[in-house]
């Protein structure tokens, strides 16, 4: 590989990378907290990817000491971030992982995904309440059953 070889692939690379973080900061103008702590931008994509929007429903300060912030996923579910001066903890399931060790921050987003892969919005039917309550003890059916016992 010669020089101007190396320099060329440099160039598109840094294209490259600078239209993901472009994308990356044009998705966190829609979260008030991205925007006032690009810290927790940074920890987000690090679990999330840079196609984080795609996952997100909205990002709750919860806590201003120890900075808690709690992330709601569109699935309904939500994991916690918590701001620690040596790094970031992050509690998924009830479960901590400190995220300044590389295999901690990997299990934190495996747990993640799969959260978001088994997670799903339940939804209330308001017809099944319905169909329950109707039901009067007139209704019912008495059943008689034969239990054999034996000593």
């Amino acid at each position: 590989m010669t020089k101007a070889e190396l320099r060329q692939k440099i160039k598109t690379l840094a294209v490259t990378v600078m239209a993901e973080k472009a994308k990356t900061d044009d998705a966190a103008l829609a979260y008030d907290e991205l925007t006032k702590f690009p810290l927790l931008k940074d920890v987000i994509v690090d679990l999330l990817t840079v196609q984080f929007d795609s996952f997100l429903e909205s990002i709750d300060w919860i806590a201003p000491r120890p900075t808690t912030f709690r992330i709601n996923l569109l699935n309904g579910q939500n994991f916690v971030l918590i701001y620690d001066p040596r790094s970031w903890i992050a509690k998924v399931e009830g479960k901590k992982y400190y995220l300044l060790n590389l295999d901690e921050e990997e299990m934190a987003a495996k747990a993640i995904a799969r959260i978001l892969a088994h997670g799903g919005k339940i939804e209330d039917d308001s017809n099944d309440a319905k169909d329950t309550e109707d039901i009067s003890s007139d209704e019912t059916e008495e059943v008689d059953v034969d239990v054999d016992i034996e000593a």
